[in-house]
Parts: C-alpha cells; sequence; structure tokens
C-alpha cells in the first residue's frame, strides 16, 4: 500500500520542497496540529471550500483560527448568497474528506482565495489528503504552485 498523501505526491511532481509530518494518534484541535508539529496555530492553514450556486464552488485558505469573511466572499465574486460546502460536495470536488484537504492536487480545479493571514509565517503547514497528516513547506512555494490563486484580505 503506497500511503504518501496526494498532497505530497502533487508537490512532488512539482517539485516543490516539502515535508510529511504524521500525528502519531488522532487530531482533535488546531491547537493539538501546531502543537505537535512544532508551530504555532498560525501557521497552520484551513482549506475551506465555499458553494456558490449550482455546481460552483471555490475554495478560502486562512491561517490558523481566523474567520472567513462572508461579506468579502460576497463582493469578491459578485454574489449575495453562498454557502458552506456540505462534506459529501467537498468530497466530489476536491477529492478530499472534510479534515484533510489541502489547496493542491485537487480532484477539479477552483478558484482559490489566499487570505493575507497565510503570508504572515515564512513556513506553514496544509492539509495533505490522508488524516492525521500534515504536509510542512515554505509559504513562497506554496503561493508558487497556486500561481492562479488570488491573494487578498478574505478575513
Amino acid at each position: 500500500m503506497n500511503d504518501t498523501p496526494p498532497a505530497s505526491k502533487t508537490l512532488t511532481e512539482l517539485g516543490i520542497p516539502h515535508r510529511i509530518f504524521r500525528h502519531e494518534g488522532q487530531v482533535t484541535s488546531l491547537e493539538q496540529a501546531a502543537a505537535e508539529r512544532g508551530q504555532v496555530t498560525g501557521q497552520v492553514i484551513r482549506s475551506i471550500v465555499f458553494r456558490l450556486g449550482e455546481g460552483r464552488f471555490a475554495m478560502a485558505l486562512v491561517a490558523g483560527a481566523a474567520q472567513v469573511s462572508w461579506a468579502a466572499l460576497r463582493v469578491h465574486f459578485g454574489q449575495s448568497r453562498l454557502t458552506m460546502a456540505a462534506p459529501a460536495e467537498v468530497l466530489r470536488v476536491t477529492g478530499y474528506r472534510v479534515g484533510t484537504v489541502a489547496p493542491i492536487g485537487l480532484a477539479n480545479p477552483l478558484p482559490i482565495l489566499v487570505d493575507a493571514s497565510v503570508l504572515v509565517h515564512e513556513e506553514i503547514s496544509i492539509g495533505s489528503g490522508i488524516s492525521n497528516t500534515g504536509i510542512i513547506l515554505k509559504r513562497d512555494d506554496l503561493l508558487q504552485s497556486l500561481a492562479e490563486a488570488v491573494v487578498g484580505k478574505f478575513t
């Protein structure tokens, strides 16, 4: 069985340096994930998927416990209504289960918004596509792999 996380496979194909971090047990909080990775919570980047309309989705990357601004998303996408994607939609659209979502190696291309909070730390970690496993990499390397992403203030 090949247990290389999908996000790691994609990063390797892109020539992006990174390392896989496997937690010894179940991760139950942002604080736990950060502490075990030797990071602060602001270095753990969450990938959140939103439904923009029928069959239309987007992803927002935010650091730590930062909350996405619904108003900022509505303005950015020019629409008055959007919702969080349901877990089944997240899996179908990204190929990843909630809690493992990475912004790379997606099953389907999505618009990706990178909140300015992601830019604070040089080293960050993201989901890997596998439970209790993260990918640690340089912020600039992540941004390089997301060349089409829009960076702005979304919190």
